[in-house]
């Protein structure tokens, strides 16, 4: 059975309306029917340089029109998008295009040694176009102008390799997550649907596109409604107002941290922000607190969303229905879910109880690349994707996010959860900022220490800090130390780098903390 090619997204616009806005990046407004053209010659390039259907096209490009068409005109070709997060370092990058077994590369020409790692790890007989952004002519413009279109997309099959992105995870080398052909059309649409979104919306990319927040949750389902997208080159706070106040941006999507920092800009009030609709905050625990303060912000509705790489951008929270402060709300349409007890995975976990999310739906991946251990284990026979991720429902199914079953820290059997520690941290009105991570402890086995960062001109102490939350969380839960830093460590795509935290701790405290919190 053959299925729509994920290349075609943007056809019933091109077709319809070529003259509507597509995307405005870099300066310039790119209208539909010029990305549909440029898309169509992408892969007329690569049907010319013997690129077949199903083989793999890195595109190492950051966020500009360049990412949005070669991306089409690969999928448009029949051949694999390989997404590279272009931040890696040189031996990941390496590792990622050999891994995949790259036979294609189009390359930022500016990532220098990165480049030339990526290059040099491509098999035998492979093909290199470097694109120069900042050039008036470069190697990839001459050679999509010299390109023939073509005028119909592959014909392809539901099940068909459409887009490898490469998970980093807590460990390990990266992961090469399947998405298929139809993976990618039911994401769009859902997405859409769930945001209520259409042809007069404008989103607006704060994040990487190769990043399943700006890909799956603005980029894709823009394109499919036929609305226009303004993408950022990387996420600068002051950027991101000016645009929304430029382009009256009606929607966006970011991280916690991403609109922590937002907040944080001392000008916020001279910007214009009263066009956005839908502000959507996601990929990581969101505190309550928070919320509160993007509530108080930004006139216009706010939701917290949850999805991953591996089963869909957008599981839970549709725009409809009740809102719940600190709730990532109920499943999406079409989307099944399970929280599965931490200690009998056969067993359902009751209202309040915490425990493991399982998701099914037509979002959920093929797998892993090359890793057929690893796809056993995270997706089941009968079609489940374990997401390692720790949530709770409520009596009415309303779902709460309570960070990664990796983050989650056994202090003396009793189970603490990063995001509840730092929710607390958070109301003190000194705190603009804070990250929990857990330590050895002498006594209890582990137990959390926090990062906090400060508002600024105010004034806190450790011990005041700790005395306010036994005031108002249980006694087991409370961080043993507290660090004050000047920011947190953030990862490449916006969220807070948990893992450097934990090194940071390591760092401070070398033996963990001991009972009563002394240092050994």
């Amino acid at each position: 059975m053959l299925a729509p090619n994920a290349g075609d997204l943007i056809a019933e616009t091109v077709a319809l309306d070529p003259r509507r806005p597509a995307l405005i990046a870099g300066g310039r407004t790119m209208r539909y029917g010029e990305l549909g053209d440029r898309a169509a010659r992408v892969a007329g390039l690569l049907r010319a340089a013997g690129i077949r259907r199903g083989e793999t096209v890195a595109l190492a490009l950051g966020n500009d029109r360049r990412f949005v068409e070669t991306m089409l005109g690969t999928l448009r070709a029949g051949a694999v998008a390989l997404l590279v997060n272009v931040k890696l370092g040189r031996e990941a990058l390496a590792y990622i295009v050999r891994h995949s077994e790259a036979r294609f590369l189009i390359v930022d020409g500016r990532l220098g040694a990165r480049r030339a790692a990526m290059t040099e790890a491509l098999p035998a007989h492979s093909a290199v176009l470097v694109t120069a952004p900042d050039a008036e002519e470069d190697e990839y413009e001459r050679a999509l102008a010299a390109a023939s279109p073509i005028p119909e997309a592959a014909r392809v099959d539901p099940d068909d390799l459409a887009i490898l992105m490469y998970t980093s995870g807590s460990t390990g080398r990266p992961k090469g997550c399947m998405l298929s052909h139809s993976n990618t059309w039911w994401q769009a649409r859902s997405s859409a649907r769930t945001q209520l979104l259409d042809r007069a919306d404008r989103g607006l990319a704060m994040g990487p596109l190769y990043h399943a927040n700006a890909l799956w949750g603005i980029l894709l389902p823009m394109l499919f409604t036929g609305g226009s997208v303004v993408v950022l080159p990387d996420f600068d706070r002051r950027e991101a107002l000016q645009a929304m106040h430029d382009h009256r941006v009606t929607f966006t999507s970011g991280t916690p941290s991403m609109y922590a920092l937002l907040l944080g800009d001392p000008e916020i009030a001279r910007f214009d922000l009263s066009s956005v609709a839908l502000l959507e905050c996601g990929s990581a625990p969101v505190p309550e607190e928070l919320m509160a303060r993007i509530k108080a912000a930004f006139p216009c509705e706010i939701v917290e969303t949850y999805g991953l790489t591996e089963a869909g951008a957008n599981i839970l929270t549709p725009r409809w229905g009740v809102k719940k402060f600190g709730s990532t709300g109920l499943p999406v349409p079409d989307v099944e879910i399970r929280i599965v007890s931490l200690v009998d995975p056969a067993r359902d976990c009751a209202p309040g109880e915490v425990g493991e999310l399982w998701s099914r739906s037509p979002a959920n991946a093929l797998g892993y690349l090359k890793d057929p251990e690893l796809t056993a284990e995270r997706f089941t026979r009968d079609g489940w994707m374990r997401t390692g991720d720790l949530m709770r429902r409520d009596d009415q199914g309303y779902c709460y996010f309570c960070g990664r079953v990796d983050d989650m820290i056994s202090v003396g059997g009793e189970n603490v959860y990063p995001k509840e520690v730092e929710t607390i941290v958070l109301t003190h009105p000194a705190v603009a900022n804070v990250g929990v991570v857990p330590v050895p402890h002498t006594v209890k086995g582990e137990a959390p220490v926090a990062f906090v960062v400060l508002r600024p001109g105010a004034s806190v102490t450790e011990e005041e800090l700790k005395a306010y939350f036994l005031g108002r969380g249980p006694a087991y839960a409370h961080p043993r130390r507290i660090f004050f830093e000047e920011q947190l460590p953030m990862s490449i795509t916006n969220k807070l780098d948990r893992g450097a935290l934990k090194e940071r701790a390591r760092e401070l405290l070398p033996g963990g903390v001991a009972s009563g919190g002394r240092e050994p």
